[in-house]
């Protein structure tokens, strides 16, 4: 059983570069960051985000998405891992849809596996300092390849 919590899920394309990701908006955020454009997902609602649920939704939008992103979940990273390897053993990712995590930590847990994502997320949001369009920002995305984190945040400026 997950300790993980959706409150909902759109089909969004500005979250990760050339991708169209099914964002999946996990609640229960620890990081609380000033500014947050989501703080209803500071408390613990939503329904379990469950393997069943992400068949669902695969089944639903699979043929659609080539992304799915996890948005949040840092109170239970090694869940947020687990439902990334569900989604690496059903051979869905790597060429037919990529898994990412959007994190508000500076770094990954100790010991983390990198392996059944393609993107990562990492930075608190400052407000001072914008989000991932601002050339300022403290966050990263990572394009992960053979486990190594690829900067690709530049994508996102104009």
């Amino acid at each position: 059983m997950t300790n993980l919590k959706y409150t909902d899920y759109d089909i969004v394309f500005q979250e990760i570069p050339d991708e169209v990701t099914l964002a999946i908006n996990l609640s229960n955020c620890p990081n609380k960051c000033k500014g947050c454009h989501s703080p209803q997902l500071w408390e613990d609602i939503g329904q379990p985000l469950t393997e069943e649920v992400l068949t669902m939704l695969l089944n639903k939008y699979g043929k659609v998405v080539t992304c799915i992103c996890f948005m949040g979940g840092d109170a239970n990273p090694s869940e947020i891992y687990h439902l990334a390897e569900y989604l690496h053993q059903l051979d869905i990712s790597v060429d037919s849809i990529k898994v990412g995590w959007y994190s508000g930590k500076p770094k990954l847990p100790e010991d983390f596996n990198t392996q059944p994502f393609q993107y990562i997320k990492l930075g608190p949001y400052t407000e001072s300092l914008g989000g991932l369009k601002s050339r300022r920002t403290n966050q990263r995305l990572y394009k992960v390849t053979n486990k190594e984190l690829n900067d690709i945040t530049y994508r996102f400026w104009k």
